[in-house]
């Protein structure tokens, strides 16, 4: 028991019961030299600011003209000739005060000149009857001339060098005057172009009426020819048939390119196959599939 009591005090303990000391003090230590090296490096690289300097204003004088001088009298003699408005300046006696207003009566300007009144007329009643017709201007009434002549018909005709173009298709005729005067017939020399439409009007004379003329050469811009009525609709026919043949043959070539092709059912690939085959193949999916006729959408 005893050697067994020895070899346990003999041995170390699994764990350190010390205090620690040691690390307390080397914590200190270490905190004491960090505050010295601080304050060190606040001492060295302090900023050192300038002293401020405030520059104060002027201080303000103030030049008193005194007659104590003769510069000052010499001055202020020639400020008392040379002031415009002492000589227009209304100076008081000495005697008088200086808030005391003077005694001024009025006096009415009727007081100095009586005004005339005049007389009323004398009232006088009128038992007459008024007159239907007093005297005034006679008024002077135009009779207006009864025209003799009736309405004038329009007419309208071409030169012979228009035959060619066949009869005219004229609109309707509806002129309006603006006075009541007889117009005078008008000429205009046009350019017809191919399609028998008049593309230019010129008046070569005036009928008295600028309004008419400018009617009538509008009336001439609406007219056209009837032959080239027939040259327009044949150009139509022609344009019309062309139109045809071409949607007919655009169909025909629509129709060769879907003859051949054929749509999946299953992933809806379209592919062409001009084999006799019933049942083509789809080259995607390979799932086989009827033939049916594409119809363009």
């Amino acid at each position: 028991m005893n050697n067994l009591s020895l070899e346990l005090a003999t041995e170390p303990l699994l764990f350190s019961w010390d205090s620690p000391r040691r690390r307390r003090a080397a914590f200190l230590a270490f905190l004491a030299l960090s505050l010295f090296a601080h304050a060190v490096c606040f001492y060295i690289f302090q900023v050192v600011y300038p002293p401020t300097v405030t520059l104060l204003p002027p201080p303000a004088r103030v030049a008193l003209i005194t007659p104590a001088s003769e510069e000052g009298r010499t001055l202020l003699r020639w400020i008392d000739a040379e002031d415009p408005a002492v000589a227009f300046t209304t100076h008081r006696p000495p005697e008088a005060r200086l808030r005391a207003l003077p005694k001024v009566e009025h006096v009415p300007s009727y007081h100095a000149m009586e005004p005339t009144l005049k007389e009323l007329p004398p009232f006088e009643i009128d038992s007459r009857a008024p007159d239907s017709q007093p005297p005034a201007a006679v008024p002077f009434v135009r009779q207006k001339s009864a025209s003799t002549g009736g309405p004038i018909p329009t007419s309208v005709s071409f030169s012979n060098e228009l035959d060619a173009f066949g009869p005219a298709i004229l609109p309707a005729l509806k002129f309006v005057a603006s006075n009541g005067e007889t117009p005078e017939a008008i000429r205009f020399r046009v350019a017809v172009s191919r399609l028998g439409e008049i593309r230019y009007c010129f008046p070569m004379n005036s009928s008295g009426d600028p309004e008419l003329d400018e009617q009538a050469r509008l009336y001439l811009t609406r007219c056209r020819f009837s032959r080239s009525t027939i040259y327009l609709l044949l150009f139509l026919a022609a344009v019309f048939l062309l139109w045809i043949v071409g949607e007919w043959n655009r169909r025909r070539r629509e129709r060769r390119a879907l003859q051949y092709r054929l749509r999946c059912v299953i992933c809806a690939f379209e592919f062409e196959d001009r084999t006799d085959a019933l049942l083509p193949r789809c080259p995607r999916c390979g799932s086989l599939n009827e033939r049916f006729r594409m119809e363009p959408i």
